[in-house]
């Protein structure tokens, strides 16, 4: 299969494929995510979408199960399908999540309802608490299954910096600090707005990258460094508020 070295070369036959399917009932269509920015590598990086629908399109799913599969063996993932009323109701809920999506989107299809969306500043900070005080503690689980192994800390480091990335991002924006899009720089942006040590956390991004291959000794050193940033920044979430 050949790699989509620039997902603006599918909108066309995207967009195309949807409206056959679901013709007035779609309402818009997004890229969202790495696929985006400057953070994007062909044929590593996801290629996401979110498919938003009307109330009649979201309860006939079933019509697009040839269209996400063949799209699936081109190398786009299952798209996010949801309706403007579920997101207008889940701002309280998913905050952080929303954050995201507005700041790493880009409109390819009719009407962008990510753009004007406002975030509540104290949902945010409860969801930031949540997520990273849930976060340290499913972390040290995953640590241990590691065994300190080389292999499995590497695995742990690609599935755990997203989320990581996304609560800097949401604790910059709640600072009232600028934010930048390459992820090396959201994570400096942190460390110098959150007062936290960045060097572990360039250390993960280095692995998940591939950039950085340690052995057993600066692997479990690496992820017992992140820990105990974690747990500093568990307790300056608590002091924002609540």
């Amino acid at each position: 299969m050949a790699k989509i070295s620039d997902p603006k070369t599918i909108f066309p036959d995207f967009i195309s494929d949807y409206q056959e399917i679901f013709k007035a009932d779609l309402l818009g269509i997004i890229l969202y995510g790495s696929a985006t920015g400057p953070d994007f590598i062909p044929g590593k990086s996801d290629i996401n979408f979110m498919i938003v629908l009307g109330e009649e399109g979201i309860d006939h799913l079933e019509r697009a199960f040839h269209v996400v599969e063949k799209w699936r063996k081109k190398g786009v993932a299952i798209p996010l399908f949801l309706t403007e009323s579920y997101v207008e109701t889940s701002l309280d809920v998913y905050p952080i999540e929303y954050l995201n999506f507005q700041r790493n989107h880009q409109l390819v299809f009719g009407k962008d309802i990510l753009k004007d969306l406002v975030v509540d500043p104290e949902f945010l900070r409860l969801q930031c608490e949540r997520e990273v005080k849930g976060k340290l503690l499913l972390l040290r689980e995953a640590f241990l299954k590691t065994s300190g192994k080389p292999g499995p800390l590497k695995a742990l480091a690609k599935e755990a910096l997203p989320a990581v990335i996304a609560l800097f991002e949401a604790l910059l924006y709640l600072k009232g600090e600028a934010l930048p899009q390459p992820k090396k720089e959201v994570i400096s942006a942190a460390s110098r707005a959150l007062e936290i040590d960045v060097a572990p956390f360039e250390s993960l991004l280095q692995v998940r990258e591939g950039a950085l291959k340690p052995d057993r000794e600066k692997g479990v050193a690496v992820f017992k460094a992140c820990l105990g940033e974690m747990r500093k920044l568990a307790k300056i979430v608590d002091a924002l508020g609540g």
